[in-house]
């Protein structure tokens, strides 16, 4: 976290004669998904916790005093908040999948998604199974291989 945050501002908004302090950081660099993959899920729980918050301060900042910087640094904060989204469920349905694997049954959005046509084709055993009269017929009249001599 300590290289995600830059420097700290403290802003002092004033209403009337109140007034609230806000912190949030100016964040110039982009976290990479690699990065977040390295991390354990508490980890990423929290940061996305203080991305989160962060976005939030941005955006009130941003209704209060507004200004095209503070709208860069919301987009760019949501694209941060939605790759660590990201890099949870990837772990999250991997673990299913190893969970998963080798048993009879799977949850739908684990199998493999292939086309719809696919899906419902039958399965190279079940093509090659004959019925009792196909497979005495074939037996009674094989076929039949010949080369034609020049």
């Amino acid at each position: 976290m300590p290289d995600l945050l830059l420097f700290v501002l403290i802003y002092i908004l004033e209403f009337g004669e109140h007034a609230d302090v806000v912190l949030f950081s100016l964040q110039t660099t982009k976290i990479k998904a690699v990065e977040l993959r390295k991390k354990t899920e508490p980890e990423l729980q929290k940061q996305l916790c203080d991305l989160k918050t962060e976005l939030s301060n941005l955006r009130l900042m941003g209704a209060t005093r507004g200004g095209a910087s503070k709208l860069k640094k919301i987009r760019s904060l949501r694209k941060t908040v939605a790759r660590v989204y990201t890099v949870i469920n990837q772990a999250v349905k991997q673990r299913q999948r190893e969970a998963y694997r080798g048993k009879h049954y799977c949850p739908k959005d684990l199998r493999p998604k292939k086309t719809r046509a696919i899906r419902r084709r039958l399965k190279k055993s079940e093509r090659k199974i004959h019925t009792v009269k196909t497979l005495k017929k074939m037996r009674a009249f094989p076929r039949k291989i010949y080369a034609v001599k020049a």
